[in-house]
């Protein structure tokens, strides 16, 4: 998985096209992401105990990576991940202007 928690991001598709966003959970068995304010989702509920009233509650719905695309922290463009091997670890690059993330 390319996209981490707290990646800044953008929408490319769907109802949400245009909107940046932060990642806020990462869903790697599916390949989605918990983005905040994107991709909502109203759902009507019954009272349950007495005396409360039903009500409607808004939440979001995962969103598909193939769908979003990384916002660079450095040159901030959107642009695709690339990795390099340093001495000791693999690290996330930027490929626009090949800054770590």
């Amino acid at each position: 998985m390319k996209l981490k928690k707290g990646d800044k991001i953008k929408i490319m598709v769907g109802k949400d096209r245009g909107k940046e966003t932060t990642v806020e959970k990462v869903f790697t068995t599916n390949g989605t992401i918990g983005a905040a304010g994107v991709n909502m989702f109203k759902r009507h509920s019954k009272p349950r105990a007495a005396g409360q009233k039903g009500q409607i509650v808004e939440f979001s719905k995962p969103i598909s990576v193939a769908n979003v695309a990384l916002i660079c922290p450095k040159c901030k463009q959107v642009t695709r991940v690339g990795y390099k091997l340093t001495q000791k670890e693999k690290v996330r690059v930027c490929r626009k202007c090949d800054q770590e993330i």
